[in-house]
This record gives structure tokens, sequence and C-alpha cells, in this order.
């Protein structure tokens, strides 16, 4: 679905944490290993100008942490409130993350979702994301 509508979007500020932790936990982000605060921290220590939110009306209702490393871009928390999902602000930016990666000479973006996380999987498909038939493996330093 399309949208009239187009979000402000905007480096991230220390004042919208609690509005940004706010929608990771509404849109079920967050589980008991991820500290947002933690999160948002680290990503403030690292590449702080690859953090976004979309704002409404005043009000932030999106969200996306962007990285690179010289060989790929990866994106994370990616979040659209629940009440202004299916309005194509998702779309919007996940439009600006590309662009940003693409201006920095990203050749390849990743993301991962979740296994139980459904409905996401078909948003990502839908823009154009397909498996890359890789086991995605972790190890926790922290």
């Amino acid at each position: 679905m399309t949208t009239d509508t187009t979000l402000n979007i905007r480096p991230f500020r220390p004042e919208d944490e609690a509005a940004v932790v706010d929608l990771w936990q509404r849109c079920a982000l967050v589980t008991p290993r991820n500290d947002p605060h933690k999160d948002i921290a680290a990503k403030l220590a690292f590449q702080p100008d690859l953090f976004f939110v979309g704002a409404l009306d005043g009000q932030v209702i999106a969200s996306v942490m962007v990285g690179y490393e010289g060989h790929r871009g990866w994106v994370n928390y990616l979040a659209v409130h629940p009440d202004h999902q299916r309005r194509g602000f998702g779309r919007q930016m996940m439009a600006h993350a590309e662009t940003v990666l693409r201006d920095l000479g990203c050749p390849k973006l990743n993301l991962q979702v979740r296994e139980t996380n459904l409905s996401v999987r078909g948003f990502y498909e839908s823009l154009g994301f397909t498996s890359d038939h890789v086991i995605g493996l972790g190890k926790r330093l922290a």
C-alpha cells in the first residue's frame, strides 16, 4: 500500500530515545537478551550518523539502524509503529537506508529476520530481498 504522507526521516537525537525504545517494544523487536538502551548507546558510539528515525506530525513512528564496514551493509531495528503500518512508511525507511548505503559505496545489503517473525519476512520479500541460502551464526561476546 502506498501513502501520500511522507515521513520526516532524520538522524536520531538523544531526546528520541524514550520514543524509540517504546516503538521497538510495541513492534516486539526487544527480546530478553536485548537491552534497547545499551543497543542505542552502542550505535551512538559507532556510526551514529547511520541511525535514523521517521517522524510524522512531530512524533517518532519509525526507526532504522544502518551499518557498513566496507564490505556489506546491514539494517537493524527497522520499525514502524503498529498504528502506522501498511501505509508505506517501512518502505520509505528502507529506501532511505539503501540510499545512504549506496552513497557510501556499499555493494550489498544484508539483514536478519527472526524465524518466528513470518509477517515481516513477506515485507522484506516485497522489497526485493531474497534468501541468500546461508545459515546465520552468532556468538555473544557480551
